[in-house]
């Protein structure tokens, strides 16, 4: 008996390994693209501002240029952390998951500021950082997010629950980059307010 429970155990190990879908090197390669793309948006907003520019708020319940740029960094972080200590230990994801179809819905509803949401209080910027150093937080945060995607071989082979459901480790980064996009648009509302500074 206890031989036929380890040779079925075996059996399921080796059946869900067969399911759990393999990263391919589009992907990858798409991955990275969408990586560099937000990081050089978020640079290009940014870049030649003075700090007034950076620290100017439209109202005082919104947040500064600064202030985006820290809570980019934050999420960032958070989701970095989430995928090496949560998700990359979580098994695969159901047989008929379409991973296709789910790194499109990723692609769609983060970048999409038609719908606002609230921040999770731990990554609320803190206001605290300079302009520069917030700037070289994030370029720092998103090298070390683009060497994960780069070199690590199973990101599609583990799942785990997110806001908009259960999403492998390669659409975990993906939330990352359009999380970015998404506040990148959030610079940009806040440099065509009419009262930002000119210079």
């Amino acid at each position: 008996m206890r031989k036929l429970s380890l040779l079925l155990c075996a059996l399921l190990s080796v059946a869900s390994a067969a399911f759990a879908q393999t990263l391919s090197q589009a992907d990858r390669d798409k991955g990275l693209q969408y990586l560099e793309q937000t990081r050089d948006g978020v640079i290009a907003a940014t870049k030649g501002l003075s700090d007034a520019q950076m620290k100017f708020k439209p109202a005082p319940d919104r947040w500064s240029v600064v202030e985006i740029v820290e809570h980019i960094t934050k999420v960032e972080d958070g989701i970095f952390l989430n995928v090496t200590e949560k998700v990359m230990k979580a098994p695969a994801g159901a047989p008929d998951r379409d991973p296709v179809k789910i790194d499109a819905q990723v692609l769609a509803v983060v970048p999409d500021r038609s719908h606002k949401r609230q921040s999770a209080p731990q990554f609320v910027p803190t206001g605290n950082l300079t302009p520069a150093d917030a700037v070289d937080h994030f370029l720092k945060t998103r090298a070390k997010t683009m060497e994960f995607l780069e070199s690590t071989p199973d990101l599609r082979a583990h799942v785990a629950d997110s806001p908009l459901g259960p999403l492998d480790a390669y659409e975990w980064l993906l939330f990352t980059s359009a999380h970015s996009e998404r506040h990148t648009k959030q610079i940009l509302e806040v440099k065509a307010d009419p009262n930002f500074p000119k210079d």
